[in-house]
C-alpha cells in the first residue's frame, strides 16, 4: 500500500458553509460536487443513524471523482444498541451497501460509545475476526480505559486501526503519543472539539493553530513509514471545519484549495 496523506471534513452538508466556503447560490444537491473540489475525502455521519439505500452511495459516487474517498461511520444499532452483539444481520447489510462505493470506499468507523467500558472487551474481541477482510475498519473508543496495550495488540493482530479522537474523552496528550503505535497501515484521526458550545459554523471562532501543529508534528512522520492517514475535523473544533481543514493540510506541507476558486467551471470527470 503506498501511503496517503487524506484530510477533510465531518460532513458536507452545511447550510452555514455557504458563502464563506461553498460559492454563494450553491443548491444544496450540489454542496458534495464543490465539496470534493477542494478535498479529496469525507466522514459520513448519516450512516450512523441509518443504513442508506444503495442508489443514494451510488449517487455520491456519481458525484465525486474517481480519486475521492469516504468515511463511513458504522451504524449505531451495531455500535450502540446492540453492543456489538448479535448484530450480524445489520452489519452484512451495512458492508454490502458500503461496497457500493467500490474504490471510493475509505475506513469504517466503529464508534464505541463512553459507555462502552473494557468490560466490553469479550464482545470486541469477537466481533474483530468477523469483520471483512476487504473493508478497513478503525476503532474509536471514547473510555479511556481501552487504552492499554492487550486492547492494541488485539487490534494490531486484525489489521484493525486505533482511531485518534481530540476530544474531551481522553488527553490529547495521550492521543498524540498513541499515533506513533498505529495498529493498521493506516491511521483515522479525528478532531472534534472539547465542547458542544460552537453553534455558528460560518467562521473560526476558536484558535486551535497550536493543537494542529501539534498533530502534524506527528502525523507526518508516519507517512515515511507507509502509514496512511485519514484526516476528519468536525465543525465543533473552532467553528467552521473547512478553514481548520485548510489550514492542518498547511502545516502538513499541502497546497489547499482557495475557496474562491470553487465557483470555477471544473472539469471533474
Amino acid at each position: 500500500m503506498t501511503a496517503r496523506l487524506r484530510i477533510g471534513t465531518q460532513g458536507w452538508n452545511y447550510d452555514a458553509w455557504v458563502g464563506p466556503f461553498y460559492p454563494s447560490g450553491t443548491r444544496p444537491a450540489d454542496y458534495l460536487t464543490v465539496y470534493s473540489r477542494a478535498f479529496d475525502t469525507v466522514e459520513v455521519d448519516s450512516t450512523f443513524y441509518a443504513i442508506p439505500p444503495a442508489r443514494t452511495l451510488r449517487g455520491w459516487y456519481d458525484r465525486t471523482p474517481q480519486h475521492f474517498v469516504f468515511a463511513l461511520k458504522m451504524p449505531q444499532e451495531i455500535t450502540h444498541e446492540r453492543k456489538l452483539r448479535d448484530a450480524q444481520d445489520v452489519a452484512e447489510l451495512f458492508y454490502d451497501r458500503a461496497r457500493e462505493l467500490g474504490q471510493k470506499l475509505g475506513p469504517v468507523l466503529i464508534q464505541l460509545g463512553p459507555d462502552f467500558g473494557p468490560v466490553e472487551l469479550p464482545a470486541l474481541a469477537k466481533l474483530l475476526p468477523a469483520l471483512p477482510r476487504d473493508i478497513r475498519f478503525s476503532v474509536e473508543f471514547r473510555h479511556r480505559g481501552w487504552i492499554q496495550d492487550g486492547v492494541l495488540a488485539l487490534l494490531a493482530e486484525h489489521g484493525v486501526g486505533l482511531t485518534l479522537t481530540d476530544a474531551r474523552w481522553i488527553p490529547r496528550k495521550q492521543m498524540l503519543s498513541l499515533a506513533t503505535r498505529p495498529t493498521a497501515d493506516f491511521l483515522y484521526v479525528r478532531w472534534m472539539g472539547a465542547n458542544r458550545d460552537v453553534v455558528d459554523y460560518s467562521r473560526i471562532q476558536i484558535d486551535r493553530t497550536a493543537e494542529l501543529e501539534q498533530w502534524a508534528g506527528v502525523l507526518w512522520p508516519l507517512l515515511r513509514k507507509d502509514i496512511s492517514v485519514y484526516g476528519y475535523i468536525n465543525n465543533h473544533f473552532a467553528g467552521h471545519s473547512p478553514q481548520s481543514a485548510r489550514e492542518l493540510q498547511r502545516a502538513l506541507g499541502l497546497t489547499p484549495v482557495d475557496p474562491g476558486s470553487l465557483g470555477e467551471q471544473m472539469s471533474l470527470f
